[in-house]
């Protein structure tokens, strides 16, 4: 691919940054507040802001509903594009109250597959308010013994609650549909892996498509398999990136494993499915719990960034010769060299040549961005898990 391509690709690619990463969050024994972080979903934005202007591939904000609940849509939307930035997809919640505790749509009462179903319907009104496109639902639903429930009933409960949601979305809308495999429910999670939301997204119709959470996998899947099996299908609708050493650390993306950020971007590139008219978001799940906020954000989005690019450069004339012929060595160098390659003087130029400061995390810590949300973000609640 030529150096003029290659810069085009990078130019169109677009990573959305969750609201929860920019506030506190912490580990199942404590929550670490930090200074500057945002206090409500303006401010969110406002830091999702500064991370696209320094990134310029990170236009939109995921929201996390009820934590963005806000009185007017129609001013955070205004207020976003006055940032320039847009508001992208919408999160359920349906795993932190206490009804929930025996599962939220699969729930064996009808009450309680009531209220939840009803949440993701609130959902979709803020999505019509908002004017965002997808609906991003992850359930914790699930049993931690044998006999707790019957599985198969709990997914009846499951594919009615999705039906009645999938009725209700317009027709630019989507339902992304999101998978792990344990945790919280350690015996049987009611959509524990790709296969699962694949079936269910069939059964749904085009408007359904599966969401690929890095971090939600067993240890040694391979992942880049799921993506170009879905890739094939058209059923790959969004990623959730994020880095895990043992389950789901929601680490920045890249951090445990660069190479297999790598791999799963080849697929992409291979797929043809980078350009956004394609229909992939892409998207950070993670939750910065002792690293400061903005410039974890901004490490991921440059980790993913360096890994398109070195997708990019992997010399698939090359490759496909050696595959063609069976030259296993000559197949994985094609690849390895693609990987070796240091990839950020080309992406630091781009930049300049684009108007940007060559090193946006370098920047970032010039402008005293920090300095004045830390002085200025007193009095009020810091936003959290839950706010």
């Amino acid at each position: 691919m030529s150096l003029d391509r290659i810069k085009a690709g990078l130019r169109a690619q677009r990573i959305e940054t969750p609201s929860w990463a920019y506030a506190n969050s912490g580990t199942r024994f404590k929550v670490f507040p930090q200074p500057g972080v945002p206090r409500d979903p303006f401010e969110k934005v406002a830091d999702a802001a500064v991370v696209h202007r320094l990134t310029g591939i990170a236009p939109t904000v995921s929201l996390h509903i009820p934590w963005d609940l806000v009185d007017d849509w129609t001013k955070l939307r205004e207020f976003a594009q006055e940032q320039s930035v847009a508001l992208g997809a919408i999160n359920a919640n349906v795993f932190q109250d206490e009804d929930y505790k025996l599962g939220s749509v699969t729930h064996p009462d009808p009450r309680v597959r009531r209220k939840a179903t009803d949440h993701l319907l609130d959902c979709v009104d803020v999505m019509d308010a908002t004017g965002s496109q997808d609906i991003k639902l992850w359930f914790s639903d699930g049993t931690n013994y044998p006999g707790q429930d019957d599985m198969r009933s709990r997914q009846d409960r499951l594919a009615e609650a999705l039906a009645e949601v999938y009725r209700r979305l317009g027709g630019d809308q989507r339902m992304l549909l999101e998978y792990k495999l344990f945790e919280p429910a350690f015996y049987a999670t009611d959509v524990p892996d790709w296969g699962t939301a694949y079936a269910h997204c069939l059964e749904l119709g085009p408007k359904a498509q599966v969401v690929i959470d890095t971090g939600h996998h067993a240890p040694g899947t391979n992942i880049e398999f799921i993506v170009a099996f879905l890739l094939r299908q058209r059923k790959l609708g969004a990623f959730d990136f994020n880095s895990r050493f043992y389950a789901d650390d929601d680490l920045m993306a890249g951090a445990a494993d660069p190479f297999q950020l790598f791999r799963i971007m080849y697929e992409i590139v291979r797929g043809g499915a980078l350009d956004p008219a394609y229909g992939i978001t892409f998207m950070l799940d993670q939750c910065h719990n002792i690293e400061a906020k903005i410039p974890a954000i901004l490490r991921s989005v440059l980790n993913i960034q360096e890994a398109t690019a070195k997708a990019l450069l992997v010399d698939r004339d090359v490759l496909g010769a050696a595959q063609q012929s069976g030259d296993v060595l000559a197949a994985n160098a094609a690849l390895m060299d693609a990987f070796n390659t240091d990839v950020r003087p080309m992406l630091a130029q781009l930049r300049a040549d684009d108007g940007r400061d060559p090193d946006p995390i370098a920047a970032y810590h010039r402008s005293g961005y920090f300095e004045r949300i830390s002085a200025d973000r007193t009095g009020g609640v810091q936003a959290g898990w839950g706010a």
